[in-house]
Parts: C-alpha cells; sequence; structure tokens
C-alpha cells in the first residue's frame, strides 16, 4: 500500500466534503479538522490535495501529543 493509500485510508475515517467552487475548481475539506482543506482544477484532484493536507496535519498533531478528534 503506498503513502498516499494509508493517508487516504485514515482520511476515510473522517466525513469529507467535495464541492465546486465559483471559480470552477473544486473545493475539499473535513469539517471536523480545522485547516483541513484543499483544491484542485477536478474533484479528484482536490481529493488528493486533501490527503497531502490530511498528511501534514496528522503529522504535527503526532508530533505534539495531540488527537486528531
Amino acid at each position: 500500500m503506498s503513502r498516499v493509500d494509508e493517508v487516504a485510508k485514515g482520511l476515510d475515517t473522517y466525513t469529507t466534503v467535495i464541492r465546486p467552487d465559483d471559480n470552477g475548481t473544486f473545493v475539499a475539506y473535513v469539517p471536523a479538522i480545522e485547516g483541513c482543506h484543499a483544491w484542485g482544477q477536478t474533484p479528484d484532484e482536490a481529493r488528493s490535495e486533501l490527503a497531502n493536507v490530511f498528511e501534514m496535519i496528522a503529522e504535527e498533531h503526532a508530533r505534539s501529543g495531540k488527537p486528531l478528534r
């Protein structure tokens, strides 16, 4: 399993919202995690970018000993 797949598996435990934005792009976010949002030209790109953001936030929380919620 790739690192992206591992992160996506962790991300899949949260509600993820992907919606079109006013400028023709897509916004993806996790309402339960502050700052966990991304955008992309397609829904798939937005979700992939969201996985990257989720990974950074998860690593930051792990280093500081804080749970993600």
